[in-house]
């Protein structure tokens, strides 16, 4: 991974120099801290779509294969620790009262990573939020970083195939449940979690399914960060391709008050909505390695600050 120290240098110049960022994060920034992308849970769910999964219609036809799908994403994202990137968004969080991310990540690392809730808004949700199904009239919620959510829901290590016996001998018994196959137990509804207020409906992933709309109290937030007085000076997009809307919308909308944008990413071949524009910056490469990089001059060493 090579970086032009021109670019480099033009970016340090620019961000010294800003009063408001809007940065919008995308799996690829929890990709450096290991974890599977949503579609590349593999092991556990390779015989089953987890897009069919991600949908009220699919917990209300099986909420319990929906739930050990979840508590399976609960269990690997708690396995992986925040990166230096997400501690360096963090910190420019703390320095820069103007700073604002939208993320569309629902693994819970910018908080662990002591992100500012306050200029951290989550466009979808997050996995550690448990919410009754029923919005209309009990609304219940609770952040739950217990795993697994309900001792039903324990990940099944046994009866594993001879392939996986044979990978998990290799590894000397470190077991990478990524890589093994086991068969589902089926769950009745009263093994699953129940709202503790209402007592009768069972709680969800606090995520957004398709076919949901987004928070609105994050719509509004982002909105009001782009519509405020002041313009906005950069636009970091980081492990995202950012084609899909509204995500690609804030790009657009950043631009038109002023932003330069910034993309960090692997994939080169991936362009920021609108295209490439006179005075963007891309930076190809590991995000974790990257972003602490392009945040020195205003964040400092982030080793020292973790």
């Amino acid at each position: 991974m090579e970086i032009s120290q021109e670019d480099l240098a033009s970016f340090h110049t620019a961000l010294k120099s800003s009063k408001r960022i809007l940065a919008l994060l995308g799996a690829g920034l929890s990709a450096s801290s290991g974890l599977p992308t949503f579609r590349g849970a593999g092991g556990l769910w390779r015989t089953h779509d987890s897009i069919s999964l991600a949908t009220p219609e699919a917990f209300n036809k099986n909420a319990g294969l929906v739930w050990q799908f979840y508590n399976y994403r609960r269990h690997m994202a708690l396995q992986a620790q925040p990166n230096p990137a997400h501690y360096a968004l963090a910190e420019l969080a703390r320095r820069m009262p103007g700073f604002m991310t939208l993320s569309q990540n629902v693994d819970g690392l910018s908080q662990r990573a002591n992100h500012p809730m306050k200029q951290l808004q989550l466009l979808h949700g997050t996995l550690f939020e448990l919410r009754c199904v029923d919005r209309a009239v009990c609304r219940y919620s609770e952040t739950n970083f217990t795993d697994p959510v309900v001792p039903a829901l324990e990940i099944p290590t046994s009866d594993l195939d001879p392939t996986s016996n044979e990978a998990r001998k290799e590894k000397g018994n470190d077991l990478d449940i990524s890589d093994v196959q086991i068969p589902l137990p089926a769950l009745k509804r009263e093994d699953l979690p129940t709202c503790p207020k209402c007592k009768t409906n069972l709680l969800r992933p606090g995520v957004v399914w398709f076919g949901e709309s987004l928070p609105f109290h994050v719509l509004e937030a982002a909105e009001d960060f782009l519509n405020h007085p002041n313009d906005i000076d950069i636009m970091l997009v980081i492990g995202t391709s950012a084609k899909v809307y509204p995500a690609a919308g804030y790009i657009e909308k950043a631009r038109e008050r002023g932003a330069r944008v910034c993309v960090i990413n692997m994939d080169e071949t991936d362009r920021p909505a609108g295209g490439w524009m006179d005075g963007n910056w891309f930076f190809r490469g590991d995000a974790a390695v990257l972003v602490p990089k392009l945040l020195e001059p205003v964040i400092g060493d982030i080793k020292a600050s973790e």
